[in-house]
């Protein structure tokens, strides 16, 4: 094997590299987002409607933002993350188009175009949320990801979601092991509930669990 770097032929473009904002912006802007439920999935739905109180949440990688208008329906305060501006500008038209027809006021989801592991929040967060994010992540960016998610929760904390957890080398979606999962997160969470998903979309049937974390 060589140890010279890459040349500029053997580097994908960066609308071929799903850590590259352009990945996104071309499957969006195309239309091809085989991950996008268009609803809100049952399990999400029931642990928001267990709550006893809003809490503040980040959805990081909100895509169409379809969740982020679920809990702004209900007046929790949350933020929703997307580095592709594309995504952004299809969630503006979905919050926008709910907010127009009274179901929450303008502005009630604070929609940002930013990086998930380098912008500053502007307050702590209760929850974060997981849906098609870190699947959407190639491997060598699992660690930061566990240690970002670990740095924006404080103690008490919790991330909640669905993992798609398999041994699916390519993607995105990449899928992750269990134990590889346990690794990332058990040195900072607590695991608390772990269940199968019934209503998932075809691309992740049968390989994604809900889970919930708590930060130690």
């Amino acid at each position: 094997m060589s140890d010279q770097p890459p040349t500029s032929t053997q580097i994908k473009p960066p609308d071929q590299r799903p850590e590259h904002p352009d990945f996104w912006c071309k499957r969006f802007g195309d239309g091809l987002t085989p991950w996008d439920a268009g609803a809100v999935p049952a399990a999400f739905a029931q642990f928001v409607a267990e709550q006893p109180g809003p809490l503040n949440t980040l959805i990081p990688g909100c895509g169409s933002a379809w969740e982020a208008a679920h809990l702004a329906e209900r007046g929790w305060p949350v933020t929703a993350l997307d580095f592709s501006p594309v995504a952004v500008a299809t969630a503006r038209g979905i919050l926008d188009d709910a907010a127009s027809h009274g179901v929450f006021a303008p502005g009630a989801v604070d929609l940002l175009c930013a990086d998930f592991f380098t912008f500053t929040p502007a307050a702590p967060y209760a929850l974060l949320y997981e849906r098609a994010f870190l699947c959407a992540l190639p491997r060598k960016l699992w660690a930061d990801w566990a240690r970002r998610v670990a740095e924006l929760l404080p103690s008490g904390g919790r991330l909640a979601g669905f993992f798609f957890l398999c041994d699916q080398a390519k993607g995105p979606p990449f899928g992750i092991l269990p134990e590889q999962l346990d690794d990332l997160l058990s040195p900072n969470f607590l695991r608390l509930a772990d269940s199968a998903v019934a209503d998932s979309i075809p691309v992740f049937a049968g390989r994604e669990r809900w889970q919930v974390w708590q930060r130690r």
